[in-house]
């Protein structure tokens, strides 16, 4: 799977450098494991960093010409299969902390949404019930400015940590974040590592009633124990995807091992042995089939990765 050598920086992996990271780089690791769709090929290397210094350390020393993939608990997400070349960064225990300090919440990137939420509501927090119905983590609702149930990280995010391309650690204001619909204006390369977020106080046992209607909802109108990404297609202005995608007739359209989900059909599930294609052109075979009903076109909110 390994490129052009000057592509993959293999002067760097040969080097004391690599040395200093070789316990937490693991070169073709199956990414089919590590995303909910349980699809894809392999990382050529596959790097978790310990802490925010340890990754800004490799950035500084990994050389540009190395392509990184950044990647979280694997929602939201289909990496294709032909894998990723370059480096692949998880972020794991070491970025999972939360704290609460007044009406703020802290988190590090790889802070699963749903425990925040539950510890803002434990300290009688609102504002953060909208995260207990988003699959993923802190990091990845900063990048892509999650959001479900009338909010969205837009109406949290203070400030964040970032790691930048060359090993810069920078704080960010939310002002420079760049937040639009299911999107932000973070650099490119730039690994979001802690987020600081502004609550109100509420009354606890709304917050967490709230919380719960959120939790049964999920499992009553989504696929949640199914293999899945979460939404496909992002809301077009004026419209919902799932009702666009319904009237085009797509409700349990399949292509190999993919489906689109009879129960919420905004959502694609892998029946069992769906590649990463068959995902893929069944999704965009629901773009074009809702554009011809339509009109409409329809935009991917999942984020495809890969080759």
């Amino acid at each position: 799977m390994r490129g052009a050598p000057e592509a993959l920086g293999a002067a760097f992996f040969d080097s004391a450098d690599f040395e200093r990271f070789r316990p937490r780089l693991r070169e073709g690791a199956e990414l089919s494991r590590t995303n909910w769709f349980r699809v894809g090929g392999r990382a050529e290397w596959l790097f978790k960093p310990e802490d925010t210094q340890d990754l800004a350390a490799f950035l500084n020393v990994l050389p540009d010409s190395v392509p990184v993939t950044v990647m979280g608990v694997g929602s939201n997400l289909i990496v294709r299969d032909g894998g990723i070349d370059g480096v692949v960064i998880r972020l794991g225990r070491g970025f999972a902390d939360i704290a609460v300090d007044g009406t703020q919440v802290v988190a590090g990137a790889g802070a699963l949404d749903v425990n925040v939420a539950m510890l803002a509501g434990e300290h009688g927090l609102t504002g953060f019930e909208f995260l207990s119905g988003i699959p993923g983590t802190i990091g990845g609702a900063v990048r892509m400015n999650g959001g479900a149930y009338g909010s969205d990280m837009s109406a949290l995010l203070m400030r964040c940590e970032v790691v930048q391309r060359d090993g810069r650690v920078e704080m960010m204001m939310a002002g420079r974040v760049g937040f639009s619909y299911r999107h932000s204006d973070l650099p490119e390369g730039a690994v979001v590592t802690r987020a600081w977020m502004q609550g109100r106080p509420g009354d606890k046992q709304a917050i967490l009633a709230r919380m719960h209607e959120i939790q049964a909802a999920r499992e009553s109108t989504q696929p949640v124990r199914s293999r899945t990404g979460g939404s496909t297609f992002k809301n077009p202005e004026g419209h919902k995807a799932w009702e666009l995608v319904d009237r085009a007739g797509c409700r349990g359209l399949s292509i190999g091992g993919a489906m689109v989900s009879e129960l919420h059909c905004n959502f694609l599930i892998n029946t069992g042995n769906a590649t990463a294609a068959d995902l893929e052109e069944l999704g965009e075979e629901v773009i074009a089939r809702v554009q011809a009903a339509t009109g409409v076109t329809l935009e991917w909110e999942i984020k495809r990765i890969g080759k």
